[in-house]
């Protein structure tokens, strides 16, 4: 059994791997803050997946941008642009408290959204690239495990921060920007180690991204997960209030850190295992199939729509890492950097889904829940399409 992380690599991969948390954390948040701004701007629920549109827009736009800071400066520049971006985004969230305007918070979330880009497109390929290629998968799987837990706490500093008797969106976003800035003058004094690349040109780097089936698949199935992951968060205390008249907006946000967010961390930890015995794509097909089952309950509604919901968070853990190092397994260093940045625009689906699923289920939450249910049939196909290819 190969290890997942040489000893060269060991500090580096702790280092960018803690950063996962932070962005788990800014993602999950936004599912309390979603209803929040439902009850206390009393806006609908379509109006309020603009959280999320904002957020995740800000991954389409900075892209491209992050991709080329990180080309050319590399990916230390990368990750200090997203925490500073990050940082004063949530800072923000301290003015914005006091004038309760829902159009200054989207700014809010757009900046963080821009920051989060950054991270995301450095850590994601760097993590792949800190050992051999065949472990690529299990190496994001096992940082990503740090993710899972950010998307634990951000609902549960958010059921009993926002939803508590303070009902203060201002003072998690003050304390996480505090310790984001602080994280990036961290790194800015730190040593990692920088990629070193092939020479490379800018058309040879497209042409190997526009002739790998597996990537540019894996651009389609990236888009349909995230849209599923966001769509499936955003409306999760809806469903669940919807669903039980005893159970408060509180209760549903604790359910969502403890129930859901605990079973895609234990399922990432789970995934990164049987990876050792599964091949990436065979165990990505299983998930996604499993997940299409789950929705089928949410939809049916009741007792077993409750139980789908929380179940389907082990089945979808291990979704985002696996696509995303199969899509650039067998690239160059050069076109790894570039495919990410496109790979990270995906995200975009995001901000659609949470938007189609509130106009969608405006009147009855559990219809919504079909728009994830065909994202997961996307990433099923994908799974089956090149698990050929690895098998």
């Amino acid at each position: 059994m190969k290890s997942i992380v040489t000893r060269k690599y060991l500090i580096p991969f702790v280092l960018v791997a803690s950063l996962f948390f932070c962005w788990g954390f800014a993602h999950s948040i936004l599912d309390v803050l979603n209803k929040h701004f439902q009850n206390m701007l009393e806006i609908s629920k379509t109006r309020s997946a603009l959280v999320q549109a904002m957020v995740y827009g800000g991954y389409f736009i900075m892209a491209i941008p992050a991709g080329v800071i990180i080309r050319k400066w590399g990916y230390k520049a990368g990750v200090i642009t997203g925490l500073i971006l990050y940082g004063i985004g949530a800072l923000l969230f301290v003015p914005g408290e006091r004038m309760m305007s829902f159009e200054f918070f989207l700014l809010c979330l757009f900046i963080i959204g821009c920051g989060l880009t950054c991270l995301e497109t450095a850590a994601n390929p760097y993590v792949t690239v800190l050992g051999e290629p065949e472990t690529a998968a299990s190496r994001l799987n096992l940082a990503q495990s740090l993710n899972g837990l950010g998307w634990i706490v951000g609902p549960l500093v958010g059921g009993l921060i926002i939803f508590g008797d303070s009902g203060s969106v201002a003072f998690p976003y003050a304390v996480i920007g505090i310790v984001v800035l602080v994280i990036a003058v961290l790194f800015s004094r730190m040593q990692l180690p920088e990629i070193v690349e092939e020479s490379f040109s800018e058309k040879a780097g497209v042409d190997k991204l526009s002739k790998s089936v597996p990537y540019l698949f894996g651009l389609v199935a990236l888009f349909a997960y995230v849209a599923a992951q966001t769509g499936v968060n955003s409306f999760f205390i809806n469903y669940v209030t919807e669903a039980s008249s005893t159970i408060t907006n509180q209760q549903a946000a604790l359910m969502l850190s403890f129930g859901g967010m605990g079973f895609f961390l234990v399922g990432r930890l789970i995934g990164t295992w049987l990876m050792n015995y599964l091949s990436a794509p065979r165990l990505l097909l299983i998930c996604a199939v499993g997940a299409m089952i789950c929705m089928i309950g949410v939809i049916c509604g009741g007792t077993v729509g409750l139980i789908s919901l929380i179940v389907t968070y082990l089945f979808e853990s291990i979704m985002f890492p696996t696509i995303f190092a199969l899509a650039l397994q067998g690239l160059s260093t050069s076109a790894t950097k570039r495919g990410s940045s496109y790979l990270i625009m995906t995200v975009v689906g995001g901000a659609i889904a949470p938007m189609l699923m509130g106009y969608i289920g405006e009147n009855n939450m559990a219809i919504g829940f079909i728009i994830p249910l065909v994202c997961y049939l996307v990433v099923a196909t994908y799974a089956k399409k090149i698990k050929k290819t690895y098998e």
